[in-house]
């Protein structure tokens, strides 16, 4: 009998090597798209590089207004384009939390970014002459997307989806990865987190949201919290890395398209939970224009998942978050 329990025993200790060594690995892949790093980690038996970056260069081609031959550069330019299913999701989305925001996200806000500095053209001298000329070509319901045609009713009116196409794009990894039969994963671009499944510690996946620190460089990387996700997006917006300094105020690169100014409010980041990094990372943008207090009755109304950091009267940092938040961090 006792022998019977030492092989028993023993099966046990051989089977569980034998299933650990078939253990896929996990891969950590990393590179640079959309003007930012991207960090990629999964379980596989395979190493999908390759499969990342063609996925990511396909993002570029749709969505980059620095990409000269990309479908939203041609749409710019005014000239004749089909535009393409990726641009397509990401105009249907983007009009959508536009409505749903009352234009606090809007996709054609590229005229003001460009002009006060913070766009793919050269800022120019502004006053609130130019801001009032600009306004006319900014309005999301002065677009339509036709018959894979999209339609101005100004030629001058320029689209940028800088605010969602990083987390389209890691959407889009996301996607790929699943493809190819991956079940465990984390997908960073530039601060846009989806994440799946478990790490390599068998945990569900930890990222971090930033303490605001004016610090252009990105060297400065303190914790203000740590979350806990799988099976969700998390994208963060915030006004504290970049800026510009204008006779002595701070310009955030923050457009109110509404407005034509930056904004000016306490609102310091805004971190959205979603399904999807899209939506996340729209509403993420939307929320630093609208300011905490809107922000927060938006997400009651949206059942929409949000951490906000802002600044006090007397200049402290605190923080507010909606209720479904505290799952992801306890």
């Amino acid at each position: 009998m006792k022998s019977w329990k030492v092989l028993f025993l023993l099966f046990l200790i051989v089977a569980s090597v034998l299933i650990i060594k078939n253990e896929p690995p996990y891969h950590t892949d990393r590179g640079f798209i959309f003007g930012t790093y991207y960090n990629i980690c999964y379980k596989s038996k395979n190493n999908l590089q390759q499969k990342i970056d063609s996925t990511l260069k396909s993002v570029d081609n749709s969505l980059s207004p620095f990409n000269k031959h990309s479908v939203i550069t041609a749409i710019n330019e005014n000239r004749d384009t089909l535009v393409n299913a990726q641009f397509t999701d990401v105009f249907n989305l983007a009009q959508i939390i536009a409505e749903t925001t009352d234009g606090a996200f809007d996709i054609t806000v590229a005229p003001l970014v460009n002009a006060w500095g913070f766009g793919f053209k050269q800022g120019i001298t502004i006053d609130s002459i130019t801001v009032d000329s600009l306004l006319q070509y900014v309005g999301y319901k002065s677009i339509r997307l036709t018959d894979n045609k999209v339609t101005k009713q100004n030629p001058q009116t320029m689209l940028d989806c800088s605010a969602i196409a990083k987390g389209y794009g890691c959407d889009c990894v996301a996607r790929m990865l699943e493809y190819y039969g991956v079940k465990d994963y984390m997908v960073e671009i530039g601060g846009e987190v989806v994440a799946k499944g478990k790490n390599d510690k068998s945990k569900q996946w930890s990222i971090g949201i930033s303490r605001p620190t004016d610090d252009k460089s990105g060297a400065i990387n303190e914790l203000q919290e740590i979350l806990h996700i799988s099976g969700k997006s998390v994208a963060t917006s915030g006004n504290y890395r970049n800026y510009r300094y204008e006779d002595g105020r701070k310009l955030s690169h923050t457009i109110d398209p509404r407005t034509g100014y930056p904004v000016t409010h306490t609102l310091l980041s805004a971190t959205v939970i979603a399904n999807d990094c899209a939506t996340a990372d729209a509403y993420a943008t939307a929320f630093m224009v609208m300011g905490i207090d809107k922000a927060v009755e938006l997400c009651k109304k949206k059942e929409i998942d949000a951490y906000f950091i802002y600044s006090t009267p007397e200049g402290t940092i605190n923080t507010r978050e909606t209720d479904g938040m505290k799952k992801y961090h306890q």
